[in-house]
């Protein structure tokens, strides 16, 4: 019989993509115990044992640099292009696992109002942060949003994992995937089928007119309707008729109680999202639902960044991206104030 290889090269190379980019979400080196522990965020379980074997591998490759005499490492721009280019089938899937990575870490007490969060966070460029805020305001009036809870960063300072860049000033918006954190920590399952855009009319949801499967897209479908401006968030803020970003879930049919209860002390908490819940096996915004469930569309996070992005801001979006701590972030109108 022919031996089994000691090595599944396909799943190193996964481990060495997380790795990098782990290592590229950092301002300063990183160290083979800490590594560990991103990576268990991410539910990949490797040793630091094993991440200083991955690591060797990666600097003999120049993906990787040691920096100093202990195991501090940084990425290089090679290890950078190496991300841009992954193997397509590494990334299928990213979308619904960050998902369910995010609901997973999702610690908010809604009684204490403290715990982690997840975040969208956005890159502004300085010189023009405060006008977007100025352009951002139409949907956070018409309420088109997830939660007026946000939370801003200079250049080089952390919005919960994630580094602000020269040059910008990061903008975190709460992402929908909260309402799957919640209601997973009390034991009722979300079916997250897909993002997509909605159609409002006389402000009221009407239908899906773009969807992207959650499960065969490696990014978030807001990011890539934002990019290809495909949003009219604007209009639908002030006129009630326009085109905005929202996801599509599905519940099952005995948590329906629990999940109404749940969400009301979301919303008692200033985070919302909830756009519209369907009956049970009926169709909701015309998308078919199972028999033994309802249908449920949550706003996206991101739709103010889109309502700025609309006019032609410049702006750069990593959705689904991190958790924060509640406490952590200020109301979006006092920040305006403040700015």
């Amino acid at each position: 019989m022919p031996m089994k290889p000691i090595f599944n090269m396909e799943d190193i190379e996964k481990k060495i993509l997380l790795i990098l980019r782990i290592l590229h979400e950092s301002p300063e080196p990183v160290g083979a115990r800490l590594i560990s522990r991103r990576m268990q965020d991410h539910g990949v379980t490797l040793s630091e044992r094993g991440v200083r074997y991955h690591l060797k591998m990666m600097d003999d490759r120049g993906l990787t640099r040691l920096f100093g005499r202990h195991d501090g490492r940084t990425i290089t721009e090679q290890g950078i292009d190496e991300i841009a280019h992954a193997r397509v089938h590494d990334k299928i899937g990213f979308a619904i696992s960050r998902i369910e990575i995010l609901a997973f870490r999702t610690s908010l007490d809604l009684d204490r109002r403290q715990g982690l969060t997840p975040v969208n966070v956005s890159f502004f460029p300085k010189k023009i942060f405060k006008k977007a805020l100025e352009l951002m305001k139409p949907a956070f009036s018409a309420g088109i949003h997830v939660s007026e809870l946000v939370a801003c960063a200079e250049e080089g300072a952390r919005l919960g994992e994630v580094t602000v860049p020269a040059g910008y000033i990061g903008f975190a918006t709460v992402c929908s995937i909260v309402v799957n954190g919640i209601l997973l920590k009390h034991g009722i399952p979300m079916d997250s089928r897909f993002g997509g855009i909605l159609q409002v009319r006389n402000g009221q949801p009407l239908r899906f007119i773009e969807l992207i499967q959650y499960s065969g897209s490696s990014l978030d479908p807001s990011e890539v309707f934002i990019r290809g401006r495909m949003t009219s968030v604007r209009q639908a803020a002030e006129k009630g008729e326009g085109k905005v970003l929202a996801n599509f879930r599905e519940i099952p049919v005995p948590a329906r109680k629990l999940a109404d209860e749940l969400i009301t002390s979301l919303r008692n908490a200033g985070i919302g999202g909830v756009l519209s819940i369907g009956e049970i096996g009926e169709p909701i915004c015309q998308i078919p639902v199972d028999m033994n469930r309802f249908g449920m569309i949550l706003y996206g996070g991101l739709n103010p960044v889109a309502c700025a992005h609309e006019t032609g801001i410049d702006v750069e979006n990593r959705a689904m991206s991190t958790v924060m701590d509640y406490q952590e972030l200020q109301n979006f109108w006092e920040l305006c104030k403040n700015k």
